[in-house]
């Protein structure tokens, strides 16, 4: 067995565990059907009133005009900047170097719409106002995510998402929001969904992430740009016969955690005090600007899963079942919070970061006598 696989087992023999909400299996499924009438009829290729009153309340959320659902964000978000690069006649669209679209969808965006990808800001920071209003190309719409999460979820602050939108607009760019997260961004910001999304032409939501569904996504905008997204939905193969376990969970979740956001993000704060009080770990934000942060270790990979796994049985609460690498000597992680947090006791809890404290301070001096 390897190392990462001692990782995974001490994790899952844990009582308590930190990330997420619970494991995703089919009573994910169970839960959201539980009140349904079984009688009630499907949606059909897109259309029926379960899919059409979840489009609609939806739609009134995030402040848009319509909305459309879509099995993928990965669909839905490449449509969008097809849409946009089509109405502009410039196939050229500009985002984060670490964005979905450029590190998680096998160049889908290049390969399936022809599409020229022009990377802005440097690879640790957020787009700020200076890398949109200093680009030298053409482009037919801008996407920013929110947060950006290969960077431990970073934000801009809510002035530069303003001066960006009235640049754009000011210049005809599409401003399309990635808005994977969108949920978990709100109490950081004080601003409701819809003043968030008032500042972009287009908005992708996912309901697996913080909300915890099964699958699916809505783009929102106005209604010409919907319409055109459901023919490109048809094209993509996106119009199932039937969505409505995706839709079904996406609503009951949707119900269940939207005002628990809150709460997710004030828990990450406290959690991040209690790693950063740790000798050799840092988190990423210092402090958490949503429900979801990274957790750097002066302590190579395979290291720190010798380290967590003994952690683990000693204490019954685990933090991670994986390790990152980020260079032979640092390792790091991504957390986020859901329901399971509050269920921890806090003493038990603070138990966990002495020990961990105690054990990076070991291995510190260990390493430390062995170069002398």
């Amino acid at each position: 067995m390897n190392e990462n696989n001692i990782l995974l087992e001490a994790y899952k023999q844990t009582k308590f565990k930190v990330p997420g909400h619970g494991p995703r299996d089919i009573q994910t499924l169970k839960n959201a059907l539980n009140d349904i009438d079984g009688q009630q009829e499907s949606d059909i290729y897109g259309k029926g009133k379960i899919i059409e009153d979840f489009q609609a309340k939806m739609a009134e959320y995030l402040g848009k005009e319509t909305a459309v659902f879509f099995p993928s964000g990965t669909m839905a978000q490449q449509i969008a900047l097809r849409i946009w690069c089509d109405q502009k006649g410039i196939r050229k669209v500009a985002y984060h170097p670490l964005s979905h679209l450029e590190i998680h969808e096998e160049g889908g965006l290049k390969e399936l719409h022809h599409i020229e990808t022009i990377l802005l800001a440097d690879e640790n920071s957020v787009i700020q106002l200076e890398d949109v209003t200093g680009m030298k190309e053409d482009i037919a719409c801008l996407l920013l995510e929110l947060p950006q999460r290969e960077i431990g979820g970073q934000l801009p602050g809510y002035n530069t998402l303003e001066a960006i939108s009235a640049y754009c607009r000011d210049r005809g760019i599409k401003l399309h929001l990635d808005g994977a997260r969108l949920f978990e961004i709100l109490p950081y910001y004080q601003k409701s969904a819809a003043e968030i999304c008032d500042l972009f032409d287009s908005v992708y939501v996912s309901f697996y992430k913080g909300i915890g569904g099964i699958a699916g996504a809505i783009l929102a905008g106005e209604q010409t740009f919907t319409d055109q997204s459901k023919i490109w939905k048809r094209r993509h193969g996106g119009d199932l016969i039937s969505l409505y376990p995706y839709i079904f969970s996406a609503d009951y979740y949707f119900d269940q955690r939207i005002g628990n956001m809150e709460q997710y993000y004030n828990e990450a704060k406290e959690l991040a005090e209690y790693y950063n009080q740790c000798h050799a770990i840092s988190t990423v934000p210092l402090e958490p600007v949503s429900n979801m942060f990274h957790v750097h270790f002066d302590a190579p990979k395979e290291e720190m899963e010798s380290i967590l796994a003994e952690l683990f049985q000693a204490t019954g609460i685990g933090l991670t079942s994986n390790i990152r690498e980020v260079n032979p000597t640092t390792s790091y992680y991504e957390l986020s919070i859901g329901d399971l947090y509050a269920k921890i006791p806090k003493e038990e809890l603070r138990g966990v970061f002495k020990l961990l404290d105690e054990k990076m301070k070991e291995y510190h001096t260990r390493i430390n006598f062995t170069e002398v």
